[in-house]
């Protein structure tokens, strides 16, 4: 398994990703991600990207999309896992992938958006020092007309980063 900057040779691995997806959690994703045609576009963009690749086989995303004018210092971290590989620690390689390169971008803040039920998801963002920014009530409505909550979380780097090192994560994170 390798993570490996998106690039137009993986577009079709990386839509046939998102189609394997359950409609729940395409339903989560801000783009639409099933489009060929959104995928790559990505790879002509701005934001950073990359896939974690078993083979010709892609089993992970993860993205730092750079916020704009005011807010240019904060990128949102962006991740999806494929099912079959959740529970593996692959999600949390990716994360600490994503906030490592979003610290050689330098950005100061990153923020990461969740359905207040994932609490795995929200466990191991917790880990590796993002904390609590809010609680976002009845914000996504799912598939079924359903409103769920939207937690944000972010992780400070000027505030974090000493603690981090101090516990060898940042060292972790070099890698």
């Amino acid at each position: 398994m390798s993570i490996t900057e998106l690039q137009p040779t993986h577009v079709d691995a990386l839509t046939r990703f998102f189609q394997e997806l359950p409609d729940g959690d395409v339903t989560f994703i801000k783009e639409d991600v099933t489009d060929p045609d959104t995928v790559r576009s990505w790879t002509q963009g701005s934001a950073s990207r990359w896939v974690a690749m078993d083979g010709d086989t892609v089993t992970g995303y993860v993205a730092i999309i750079r916020l704009s004018g005011w807010s240019d210092h904060v990128g949102e971290l962006r991740l999806v896992v494929h099912p079959t590989h959740r529970g593996t620690g692959l999600g949390g390689e990716l994360a600490r992938h994503g906030l490592s390169r979003a610290l050689e971008a330098g950005l100061s803040k990153l923020v990461v958006e969740l359905v207040a039920d994932q609490e795995h998801a929200l466990e191991m963002f917790l880990k590796i020092g993002f904390t609590g920014e809010a609680l976002l009530r009845d914000h996504i409505r799912d598939r079924d007309g359903g409103l769920r909550d939207l937690v944000v979380l972010a992780h400070h780097v000027d505030a974090n980063w000493e603690a981090m090192t101090a516990v060898g994560l940042a060292d972790e994170l070099g890698s």
